[in-house]
């Protein structure tokens, strides 16, 4: 192998991400178990908390998630008592997610996440970042779009 083989794995785009998705997790595993959350259920929240009252296609296309991932998240936030799910009276096919006084109290529980995970981070350049991985997650969501048509 030379070091331009294309199937190298640091030539990857896709395994530097991946490794840091698996460490994320694990590092906001134990901030998040303190609260009684997932991960997926912490980006829920986030969503919720940014405006209440969406529905359950709506969360899908914000967190890229498919409704067969979702619906079971969101069930299961139901039972813990921090969403309710309720059908549309408009349109009966559509679910509509509210947060409960639970999940909305939980928004000042959850105050100290940002920085617990951040900590120790240059500011500027975690915001960079994240600008980056952003780009790169609408341009990765144009080609999925077009795959699926």
């Amino acid at each position: 192998m030379t070091d331009d083989d294309p199937l190298l794995l640091d030539r990857q785009v896709c395994f530097p991400l991946y490794a840091a998705s698996n460490l994320l997790n694990r590092l906001y595993g134990p901030v998040l178990g303190a609260l009684g959350l997932t991960y997926p259920q912490y980006l829920v929240l986030l969503v919720l908390w940014e405006k209440d009252a969406q529905t359950v296609g709506a969360l899908g296309a914000r967190l890229h998630l498919d409704s067969g991932t979702l619906t079971p998240l969101l069930k299961r936030m139901e039972r813990a008592g921090l969403v309710t799910r309720d059908r549309d009276p408009a349109d009966e096919r559509r679910v509509i997610i509210r947060l409960t006084p639970d999940g909305r109290a939980m928004r000042s529980r959850a105050l100290h996440v940002p920085e617990t995970m951040a900590g120790g981070y240059d500011p500027k350049g975690v915001e960079e970042l994240r600008e980056r991985v952003r780009d790169l997650v609408n341009v990765l969501a144009r080609h999925d779009a077009k795959r699926g048509t």
